[in-house]
């Protein structure tokens, strides 16, 4: 069984010896950054700008995928895409292990999230996307896993019910909505058809993963890349009603089609995707129960309020899978 408090060993003194012992020479301070799947620090060093140390949770991935994740990211990196990439530390290796714990050191950047009502920052996105795309086509991860929207929908909500997520009074409502959420998520799969590309991606491209100081614009925290389509990197820089995200959606695919050809068949995806994402949410704050840090930083969970709230949320979210798919302005 998972330790459900894999970070009670990481002491500040193990956390700075494990930095110290990857070849660096500290100078003591120490800083907590919000993190909650992770445990983040900025570590002062002594006469150099201080490093990001990033400790992955115990027994989430496997040594084998954050060598992937780091492969991708050195990778983009090397093809001039503006990725937070981790450094090489003395050793010659991108990760490091001190005590049992899993780690990498990156060089820390600043930034503020993107504007994304701003035409032209969609423009820039979506081109960095397209090129970043090319080079996620390249090849497989071997090791990272794939998006799987029916499966995944049918596990996550099992493990909720099974576990007793679902307040008794509202199981008769979740027990009827989530197999129509499945087979309105399997219609729009189907629309899609099954020749959609899979390519290596972001995973989890959301603005607050994009940072922009000084009109560059940063990828950081790839802690998510898996193999999946292309849309599952542009749909959550969309926002709004369905003519906003419509004129957005197009402003991105402008700049990704300057690199790459993007397929109209993957707009039928947007909200099986959707659907997925929310209910992964969920079932992540329900794994992660356990860790301190997540009563704490998201109280409003577990109480019959939240459940209440996602099973209205989830009916609009049915709503939305059966509309027609997002247009885009003058296509479709």
């Amino acid at each position: 069984m998972t330790n459900p408090h894999p970070y009670d060993d990481l002491t500040p003194d193990v956390l700075l010896d494990a930095i110290e012992a990857a070849g660096f020479e500290i100078s003591g301070r120490l800083f907590a950054l919000n993190s909650y799947e992770n445990r983040v620090y900025q570590v002062g060093l002594e006469g150099k700008p201080p490093l990001i140390a990033k400790f992955y949770r115990p027994g989430r991935w496997q040594e084998a995928q954050i060598r992937e994740e780091h492969s991708f990211s050195k990778e983009l990196e090397a093809a001039g895409i503006p990725v937070v990439a981790p450094l090489k530390m003395p050793s010659g290796d991108t990760l490091g292990e001190h005590r049992g714990f899993l780690f990498a050191l990156f060089n820390q950047r600043g930034g503020q999230a993107p504007d994304t009502s701003v035409e032209d920052t969609l423009y820039r996105l979506g081109s960095w996307l397209g090129q970043m795309h090319n080079i996620g086509a390249r090849q497989p991860f071997r090791h990272r896993p794939a998006l799987d929207i029916l499966p995944g929908l049918t596990d996550n909500s099992r493990f909720l019910t099974d576990n007793g997520w679902i307040p008794a009074d509202l199981r008769p409502a979740w027990d009827t909505l989530i197999p129509d959420l499945i087979n309105h998520c399997e219609a729009r799969l189907r629309d899609a058809g099954d020749a959609i590309n899979q390519i290596r991606l972001h995973g989890d491209c959301h603005a607050g993963n994009i940072l922009v100081r000084d009109e560059q614009m940063l990828f950081v925290d790839l802690d998510d890349c898996r193999s999946g389509p292309a849309i599952q990197d542009l749909w959550l820089l969309l926002n709004g009603d369905d003519h906003s995200r419509g004129a957005q959606f197009a402003e991105l695919l402008e700049g990704y089609e300057m690199f790459r050809e993007f397929d109209r068949r993957e707009r039928h995806l947007i909200e099986p995707l959707r659907c997925y994402r929310q209910i992964s949410h969920c079932t992540w704050l329900a794994r992660r129960w356990d860790d301190p840090a997540f009563p704490r930083f998201f109280p409003w969970f577990g109480q019959p309020r939240f459940w209440s709230d996602q099973i209205l949320s989830l009916r609009e979210q049915l709503a939305a899978l059966q509309a027609p798919a997002l247009s885009i302005p003058g296509q479709f």
